[in-house]
Formats: structure tokens, sequence, C-alpha cells
């Protein structure tokens, strides 16, 4: 559970509370790689919405699947000029694909394979504009596709080289209006672009030495 402080403006692809809105709170659960406690609810925000209830979690919340094991979670923080950014990840590559593939079925974690799924939480003081969020997907997107590619993470259906998984998910939470600095644009030229990309990096980097000795302690 990543508490946020107060109430922030989040942009994001979660199963629950996706798209732009607000919250207090962002939940990244760990669950079993087969499934099988997600059969008894109709959808993945269902399932999250009944946890959040059963945890007491109360107020606006993101919510985040993951077969990642939590002790595999990552952080990183950049700061300048009066802004910090700070990501939170967990990493598994075994449903690695490459952009453009065909929908395919998502590979099941086995004994021996590393759990799929990037799940990228950022959050920052800025206080960026709705444009300027958009923004921030796509430096955290171009950012981790950079990682795995310098890594020569293959996608397991083409094993060309991969841009990320097919269940990844990006959550960029900021300050509200009037409460930090305010941020119009977050290309690569920006600084708030520049820190999230440094953050981002640094964090997909320590989630796939996570992920490979994960892999090999489980052999």
């Amino acid at each position: 559970m990543i508490r946020l402080g107060g109430r922030k403006r989040v942009l994001s692809s979660a199963s629950h509370g996706g798209g732009l809105g607000f919250a207090s709170q962002i939940l990244n659960h760990q669950v079993e790689a087969n499934g099988q406690l997600m059969k008894r609810y109709p959808t993945p925000s269902h399932y999250l919405r009944n946890l959040a209830s059963r945890l007491g979690i109360c107020g606006e919340t993101i919510g985040l699947m993951t077969a990642v094991p939590m002790t595999q979670l990552v952080t990183a923080q950049t700061t300048a000029q009066g802004l910090w950014v700070e990501c939170f990840a967990t990493v598994g590559v075994t449903n690695a694909v490459k952009a453009g593939e065909g929908p395919v079925q998502c590979a099941r974690s086995k004994r021996g394979t590393r759990p799929g799924t990037i799940n990228l939480v950022v959050i920052t003081n800025g206080s960026l504009s709705i444009a300027a969020m958009v923004g921030a997907v796509q430096v955290v997107t171009e950012a981790k596709t950079g990682v795995l590619q310098d890594h020569g993470v293959r996608s397991r259906r083409t094993q060309s080289l991969a841009t990320g998984t097919g269940t990844d998910v990006v959550v960029i939470a900021c300050a509200l209006r009037g409460e930090g600095p305010p941020q119009q644009y977050s290309g690569t030229h920006t600084v708030i672009g520049s820190l999230i990309g440094r953050a981002v990096a640094r964090c997909v980097s320590q989630g796939l030495a996570k992920a490979e000795q994960w892999q090999r302690d489980s052999r």
C-alpha cells in the first residue's frame, strides 16, 4: 500500500480506479499466478474493491495486481530544481512482448519461471497538467522499454526485443493544482521528464535483477 499523503490527481491504466481521477492511496496486490482466487469475481476491479473493503481501506484507491512477490518491490527517487519524483515498481517478464504482436493468452507462471507484469507507480510533487500527465506515461514507457532492450529481454512469442509485457500497468500521481510546482509539459527535454525517466530506468533495472535472482532461487 502506498499512501499519497493526501488527495492527488492520478492517471492510470489500473484494473481498479483506472483512468483520470483522484486518489489518496495505491494498492499493488500480489495474487496467485494461476488466478484461482479471482475466478469468484466478475472482474479484477470487483476483486480489488472487495479486498480493499476487507482490509478496511477507505477513500479513493487505485488498485493493481501482480504475481510478482512484494519482496521484489523496488523504489527510486530523483530530485532537481525543487521537483522530486519517486517510482515504485514490481517487475516480472514472463509474458514479455513486443508492441504490435497479435493478442495471445497471457503466460502463467510456473515454478522456475519469472512472474509476469511490470507495474510502475510514479509520484511527483509537481502539479502536472493533463497533457503533462499523458506525457509522463509516454516517458515512463520509453524508459521501461529502453531498459528492457538494453538487457536483451525478448518476446516470449517471437524472440524479438521486448517493449514490455502483456499486462503492464502505469500509474502517475501528482500534486493538485496550486499544491506543487506547475508543470505544463513533461517530455524528455523537460526537468520533470528527465527525473521520471531516470527514476523509472533505475527501478526497472533493479527489478530485472531481482527477477533474475528469484529465477535462480526457484531452481
